[in-house]
C-alpha cells in the first residue's frame, strides 16, 4: 500500500502561510526561502495556487505574490487537489488498478472507509 502526498503540497502550504499577513507583494525569493525551495522551482508550486484564485501574481521588477483569500477558507484537501489532482476513488491498494463491481479485493471495504475518513479529515482541516 502506498499513500503519498508529494513535496509540492508541503511547499504550497508553506508558501501560502508565508503570504499570510504580508503587506503588499511578497518577492519570490522571500517565499522560496520561507518554504524551503528554490526560486526556479517556486513557479511550479505557485501556478496552481494562482489558478485556484488563492494567490495573485505580478511579474517584473517589484513583482511578487499576494494572498487573495483567507487561509481559513482553504482546506488541506483543497491544496492537495489543486497540486496533485483529485484523490482517486477506484484505485485498489492491492491491485494498483480499478477495484469494484463483483470482483473486489479483500481490503476493498476497509480501504474505502479509510479513504473516506482521510478525505473528510483533510477537507475539515483549514490552513488558517
Amino acid at each position: 500500500m502506498r499513500l503519498v502526498i508529494g513535496r509540492k503540497v508541503d511547499l504550497a502550504i508553506r508558501a501560502l502561510r508565508a503570504l499570510e499577513g504580508a503587506e503588499g507583494l511578497v518577492p519570490a525569493t522571500a517565499i522560496a526561502a520561507s518554504a524551503g525551495t528554490t526560486t526556479s522551482f517556486l513557479p511550479q508550486v505557485m501556478a496552481p495556487l494562482v489558478a485556484a484564485g488563492w494567490v495573485t501574481s505580478e511579474r517584473g521588477p517589484g513583482g511578487g505574490y499576494r494572498l487573495s483569500t483567507q487561509l481559513s477558507t482553504v482546506s488541506v484537501l483543497d491544496v492537495v487537489t489543486a497540486i496533485e489532482g483529485p484523490i482517486p476513488e477506484s484505485t485498489c491498494v492491492l491491485r494498483g488498478g480499478p477495484c469494484g463491481g463483483a470482483d473486489v479485493c479483500s481490503l476493498h471495504g476497509a480501504w474505502a472507509s479509510a479513504r473516506e475518513a482521510l478525505v473528510a479529515e483533510l477537507a475539515a482541516t483549514p490552513l488558517g
